[in-house]
């Protein structure tokens, strides 16, 4: 018997990574078509076998994509097949706007260093494609060891230089910046994140609230969390017998959203976030509007588009155009009719064109994202 979805309405999703939305059938075809040997034969073992029913560490989490990217690195045809599927993906969960991070360094898998799942260099052409309505969040890498699928992990003193060079450039140049920070990182790292890399948004960020003068500060600022319920139970990030972060952000009426992060290593969707807060934490109806709302004006869309967006949901919601949805400045209002069409448009700034020279065209413009991963 198919749920009731706890939200039956537009969404807006902010927090998602295209490595980690992959269906297992794609990644089967592409083993087998590039000879590359899996942990399982059919979609079901592979799912099984990748996707989590019990809390992991991050670390645990992180060595999922061990498994299975090997058989998409590299090859251009399954990462414009996993980007099609992916939108396809959310517009059946009722997502009219997306914002999905990846990494053209890794994905391509040329120049890098170290070559990412220990194999041979690719020389993987720039993406073309149709125009895509969904954002693409470009992912700033760093030379890190401990690096996982363009996830590192630093903390105090802060970002390494390599990470602190391209944001301070992102900042000059108007780029958005959104990074992940406070999801298993202490407050400091929040911090760090904030007020070196110049954040617009933070992933997570759950242990901000431990620093109270912190989280009323970026409260005042209107920063954005992007929350992951459902990830932070999986790998350990929030413990069951505390009260999550999101439960604190939902009564301070805080600026956040609810996401999937890695659908496929989770085995959910985004209706599985909404029915674990509904369910547990005490979600509303219009909470979830709402936080849908702020999410809609916290996207990186330009400020047009943003506006068409907001119509889109207030229409939906029966709100009048002048609903509040938390303290945000009128001037900012704004959102985006997005159309979940199927396409891929990779687009690099000239002063990242060195992370993924083969999937950078300059005559598409400026990249407006930049993501960076803390935890």
């Amino acid at each position: 018997m198919t749920q009731t979805p706890a939200f039956d309405k537009p969404k807006v999703e902010l927090h998602v990574h295209l490595d980690g939305a992959i269906k297992p059938e794609t990644i089967l075809y592409y083993g087998r078509k590039r000879g590359i040997a899996l942990p399982a034969s059919t979609a079901k073992e592979l799912q099984d076998f990748i996707g989590m029913d019990k809390p992991l560490s991050l670390p645990g989490f992180l060595a999922k994509f061990d498994y299975y990217m090997p058989a998409i690195a590299g090859c251009r045809e399954a990462i414009k097949r996993i980007a099609y599927e992916f939108v396809e993906m959310k517009a059946k969960e009722g997502v009219v706007y997306v914002e999905v991070r990846y990494s053209p360094h890794l994905l391509a898998n040329s120049k890098v260093e170290p070559i990412s799942w220990h194999q041979a260099e690719t020389r993987l052409p720039y993406l073309e494609g149709a125009s895509l309505t969904v954002g693409m969040v470009q992912a700033a890498e760093t030379q890190d060891p401990k690096r996982r699928g363009g996830r590192a992990r630093w903390g105090p003193p802060g970002p390494p230089m390599t990470w602190l060079l391209p944001f301070q450039e992102a900042v000059r140049s108007n780029i958005h910046r959104t990074v992940h920070a406070g999801e298993v990182g202490s407050a400091e790292v929040v911090r760090a994140a904030v007020d070196t890399l110049k954040a617009q948004r933070l992933g997570h960020g759950y242990h901000t609230v431990e620093d109270e003068a912190l989280y009323k500060r970026l409260r005042q600022e209107n920063m954005h969390f992007e929350v992951c319920p459902w990830s932070s139970y999986l790998t350990g990030a929030w413990k069951p017998d505390t009260q999550h972060a999101v439960v604190r952000f939902k009564n301070d009426r805080a600026n956040y959203s609810l996401n999937t992060d890695d659908p496929l290593i989770f085995k959910s969707t985004l209706d599985t976030d909404y029915q674990m807060t509904k369910r547990d934490m005490g979600f509303t109806e219009e909470e979830f509007k709402r936080l849908n709302i702020n999410a809609a004006k916290s996207s990186f869309l330009p400020e047009g588009e943003k506006r068409e967006l907001l119509d889109l949901l207030y229409h939906a919601y029966g709100m009048p155009p002048s609903a509040a949805a938390g303290t945000f400045p009128s001037e900012l209002l704004g959102a985006r009719l997005a159309r979940l069409s199927v396409g891929l448009r990779a687009r690099c700034p000239p002063f990242l064109s060195w992370v993924a020279p083969r999937m950078c065209d300059d005559s598409l413009g400026t990249s407006p994202w930049l993501v960076a991963a803390s935890h």
